[in-house]
């Protein structure tokens, strides 16, 4: 959509939700085509989750029609489907940077904007916030709506059930709108699923409900007794017509289901649970992709996009395989040496690479839903039944289950295998989705070890050891997309072993992953002013390989550390303790990412941000070296 259409299109004469205030369902219904035009336009351009936002479009111009933001608060689960939020509260005009290094971020961000009540990206997490919203106001005597809009997937999740459990029993008013299009990620699965697909197929519960509350009251007054058996009759009809209804079970009422794409419809039941005293759930349907035809045939594909052709929907750059393709090919190899493996995933087999193993081996295959807590115990269960289960997760979101990977996993010393993918900058997705802290939360829990290959080659040999040789909790971290082969003539893993990759005698530098490669070149940079660097591939955070590192820290005394993980109780850490113990007094420095949230951007930009670009990595050593 060009600017040069400003005249033309409502949308280039939308300030704020207040102008969306002034419009008719006619003019909202225009207003949501031209939404859709911009969204599939910019997107193209920067990437970003586009089929989630092409499906709440008509939402979003409802819950600001009805509701006075920023007073009134709107709660976005998970956040990737805020898009429209913002495009209509004043920041249509920066949406070409969009999850840009210095841009708008692709999430809710408070401080941002006063539309973005809550920030969000992990799911699940908005029933929880809204309540705390609502008792919140209700202590101070505030006056103020509150919304939490949560998808079917996210609800899956424990700790939706968790909140839903807690607002049932509460008088204060809030709103939640369930945005049911089918889909997490991928397609949802579970009973929770199955459940509302038997809503959706049974829309006459609704009508049914509403025609018996108004026969109820037109009634005369009758007896106690009388009310009852009516009382008793109601709950009979609406268990008739919809069986097991489970929101009003626990105290939420429940409308629906809705249209979520018909504005007008939307408008008249957000205005109604507006007056409704209590927690009220509002069901609505829409369709993932909607209004661009590849994103409907392909949710799963669009749900986060690569800039790509509107044409035909190709992605604008490949580079080939990645390390998810790599993990998902290599899993279903080692699925047909060993029939005991087993492999999981928490709503994300396409983004895992898990696609295929899911296709070859169906009933050795979990997708568990948002739900990377059960992901994790059932994976002991499963290890304790005798099974080898590997459990594929960014890195993110495995920091969830924090508790499950210690409690029952770490201290049983059951093999469960935890393939960490996206582990370091994940760049433009921001602060809640950055895998930088998988090393800290994992290198003080008893048992595990972890390892990160440097290319290709050594993490196909990781996930050979570590599923078919290692035993215990083994967590294997690799970064997003592709990678190179730099090490050369492969070298046999063995449990705690690193690698001596470059000899030298003026400093060390001891590199994990994928900051190996990042050595390797700062130690070419450093050779040109006759510095010569000793480069150690550590392959393993935990166990280290002490006595490497031991000597060669003896030998140059001088010792650097990278990683790209957080520097507290990382990599660096660990080794620093290690020469503690050691009474052996190097100098030291550490690279990592600093211990505050690192934003969004491209990788590129942010490695550059935050000092761990062979340039600048060469030049502090320098400088280090020749520091007293």
């Amino acid at each position: 959509m060009a600017e040069k259409r400003d005249k033309t299109y409502i949308l280039y004469n939308i300030k704020s939700p207040e102008d969306i205030r002034k419009l008719d369902i006619p003019s909202l219904e225009k207003l949501a085509e031209e939404i859709r035009e911009f969204l599939i336009e910019r997107v193209s351009v920067t990437g970003g989750h586009l089929a989630s936002n092409l499906g709440v479009v008509e939402l979003t111009l409802a819950l600001h029609k009805v509701f006075r933001t920023p007073r009134d608060k709107i709660i976005w689960d998970v956040g990737h489907q805020s898009y429209v939020h913002k495009i209509i509260t004043g920041r249509r005009d920066r949406f070409e940077t969009l999850r840009q290094f210095g841009g708008i971020s692709g999430f809710p961000k408070s401080a941002e904007s006063e539309y973005d009540s809550f920030d969000t990206g992990h799911s699940s997490t908005s029933v929880s916030a809204a309540l705390g919203y609502a008792r919140a106001r209700d202590i101070l005597n505030e006056d103020y709506s509150v919304v939490a809009v949560i998808g079917d997937g996210a609800m899956t999740g424990g700790m939706a059930f968790e909140a839903l459990n807690d607002v049932g029993r509460s008088p204060n008013n809030m709103i939640i709108i369930l945005n049911d299009n089918g889909m997490s990620i991928s397609k949802n699965v579970g009973g929770f699923s199955k459940y509302l697909s038997k809503i959706r197929t049974q829309p006459l519960y609704y009508k049914a409900r509403e025609d018996l509350d108004t026969f109820l009251q037109r009634l005369p007054a009758i007896g106690e007794k009388a009310a009852r058996m009516l009382d008793r009759a109601k709950g009979t009809i609406k268990y008739m017509v919809m069986p097991g209804m489970i929101f009003e079970e626990l105290g939420i009422k429940y409308l629906g289901p809705i249209d979520g794409h018909n504005i007008a419809e939307l408008t008249k039941v957000l205005s109604n649970a507006k007056g409704m005293r209590g927690p009220v759930l509002i069901h609505i349907m829409t369709q993932k992709g909607k209004g661009y035809g590849v994103a409907e045939n392909k949710p799963q594909e669009f749900h986060s996009i690569s800039p790509f052709e509107i044409e035909t929907g190709e992605v604008k750059v490949n580079n080939g395989p990645s390390y998810s393709d790599i993990f998902g090919q290599r899993l279903a190899e080692l699925a047909a040496i060993d029939p005991g493996l087993v492999a999981i995933t928490a709503a994300m087999p396409l983004g895992t690479g898990l696609d295929k193993f899911s296709q070859l081996y169906p009933d050795r295959f979990f997708d568990v839903g948002i739900a990377e807590q059960h992901a994790v115990t059932f994976a002991a269960g499963l290890a304790r039944a005798g099974l080898k289960p590997v459990v594929a997760v960014y890195s993110t979101f495995l920091q969830r289950s924090y508790d499950q990977i210690m409690h029952d996993t770490a201290l049983q010393d059951l093999h469960v295998v935890f393939a960490i993918d996206r582990a370091g900058l994940v760049g433009e997705d921001g602060e809640t989705h950055q895998g930088l802290y998988d090393l800290s939360y994992l290198n003080h829990i008893p048992n595990m070890t972890i390892a990160a290959p440097a290319d290709y080659h050594e993490f196909i040999q990781m996930l050979d050891y570590g599923i078919l040789h290692h035993k215990g909790p083994f967590a294997i971290r690799y970064p997003r997309g592709t990678g190179k082969e730099i090490l050369g003539q492969p070298v046999d893993v063995e449990h705690g072993r690193g690698v001596r990759i470059l000899e030298g005698e003026d400093v060390t530098i001891a590199a994990i992953g994928k900051m190996v490669e990042t050595a390797m070149q700062a130690a070419e940079l450093l050779a040109e002013k006759g510095i010569h660097a000793e480069v150690i591939n550590a392959r393993f955070a935990k166990p280290l390989d002490e006595q490497l590192i031991l000597d060669s820290a003896a030998k140059t005394r001088a010792l650097v550390t990278l990683e790209d993980n957080c520097i507290r109780g990382g990599f660096g850490s660990s080794i620093l303790e290690l020469l503690n113990a050691n009474s052996l007094l190097i100098k030291t420095k550490v690279f990592g990412f600093p211990d505050r949230p690192i934003p969004h951007g491209s990788r590129d930009e942010l490695y550059k941000e935050y000092g761990l670009t062979p340039d600048t990595i060469a030049e502090e050593t320098v400088r280090f070296l020749r520091s007293s």
